[in-house]
């Protein structure tokens, strides 16, 4: 998946790879077909159970599908934001302290 795709566009890409049409990829997710043509067109999120059913729909590892759909969120939280890169640092920062502690 390339670093440059949306969670959307790599759906998308994965759903008309394999051609299956879109009300089939939606009735796996339980979603209206609508929804899931916004999801792909980023116009709406997906959330982290449609990332784990897409992974098992596709045969496919989850964990890059869960590196763009996360990215995504985190991107788009911050991308209007002036201090991008020092914000992406702390935060990974915080996330080993958060897993550090967490452990103990």
């Amino acid at each position: 998946m390339a670093q440059n795709e949306t969670f959307g566009d790599t759906i998308r890409k994965l759903r008309e790879e394999s051609g299956l049409p879109l009300r089939k990829v939606a009735a796996h997710l339980d979603i209206d077909p609508s929804t899931l043509g916004k999801i792909e067109r980023n116009e709406r999120s997906a959330n982290k159970e449609m990332v784990e059913k897409l992974a098992q729909l596709f045969s496919i590892n989850p964990k890059p599908l869960l590196v763009s759909f996360l990215s995504d969120k985190i991107a788009y939280e911050i991308m209007e934001e002036d201090y991008t890169k020092d914000i992406l640092k702390v935060a990974e920062e915080k996330v080993k302290y958060f897993k550090k502690v967490k452990v103990n």
